[in-house]
């Protein structure tokens, strides 16, 4: 029986598969665009500072179902950028997350901040679009990927400039993405096969990341008392999507999580 993660790959691999774009040529294109603000560095998180926070654009999810009706992709953008978000993430993906191609371009005029584009890629031309749409990272998903695709995969990104965001479930995935060189480790507590989110995944994997790696932990994260717990446990970013697209004033609650993270939390 096909799970949700199938059916979403099941749909990427089929418009890949009919993507005749010459890639000699497209990397080339994407070589020559205007080299964006690093994740990576945006990412980085010395001793006892406050946690880095990844705000996400997205407008629903196949688990949570429309999240803003009214959603202003650059109005919220900026509202990330004025609570003190570190990198914004962009949902690209049409029919299951209502996203659009240009949503990272609007994004762009909104903000400085770098910006993860956030879909299921596939293959060596997601990779290059990333790029070319202007985004500063992309997203890796090791279990939507076999070993070798994720490898080249990594490599085009880090020829482009790119920061790949590796996105692990588990002790076995966090080990390949390690083995293959990731500099960016994101543990998603969202089961990707039932969209179910399991709070103790990233707590499972605290503490056993090289130092020179670049944690953030994923799905779930709901409050500012779940960015401390985070913040807590080692971890050097959040990425948080409902929370910030359904709250009232989405500056706020940027500045609420990061500040949580570093002050504590009342009781």
């Amino acid at each position: 029986m096909d799970t949700r993660l199938d059916s979403i790959l099941a749909y990427h691999r089929e418009r890949a598969a009919h993507d005749d774009r010459d890639l000699a040529k497209l990397l080339k294109r994407a070589g020559r665009a205007v080299v964006p603000p690093s994740l990576l560095a945006a990412l980085v998180r010395p001793d006892r500072a406050e946690i880095r926070v990844i705000a996400e654009v997205k407008r629903r999810s196949p688990s949570a179902g429309v999240l803003r009706e009214d959603l202003n992709v650059g109005d919220l953008a900026a509202a990330y950028d004025e609570g003190g978000a570190a990198a914004i993430s962009v949902l690209t993906d049409e029919p299951h997350f209502g996203g659009h191609l240009n949503d990272i371009a609007i994004v762009r005029d909104a903000t400085t901040l770098p910006v993860l584009r956030k879909d299921f890629t596939v293959c060596a031309q997601d990779v290059c679009d990333a790029r070319l749409m202007g985004a500063s990272a992309v997203l890796l998903i090791v279990v939507a990927l076999t070993r070798a695709e994720l490898r080249v995969m990594l490599e085009i990104a880090t020829a482009l400039g790119l920061t790949a965001l590796v996105e692990v479930h588990d002790a076995r995935e966090q080990a390949l993405a390690l083995d293959l060189g990731a500099l960016v480790v994101g543990v998603n507590q969202r089961d990707l096969a039932t969209f179910e989110v399991d709070p103790e995944r990233a707590a499972a994997l605290a503490g056993t990341f090289p130092s020179d790696v670049v944690t953030v932990a994923e799905s779930g994260i709901r409050d500012a008392r779940d960015a401390r717990r985070f913040a807590e446990l080692g971890y050097d970013a959040i990425l948080v999507g409902e929370a910030f697209v359904r709250a009232g004033d989405p500056a706020r609650a940027v500045a609420d999580f990061r500040e949580a993270s570093v002050s504590g939390v009342a009781a």
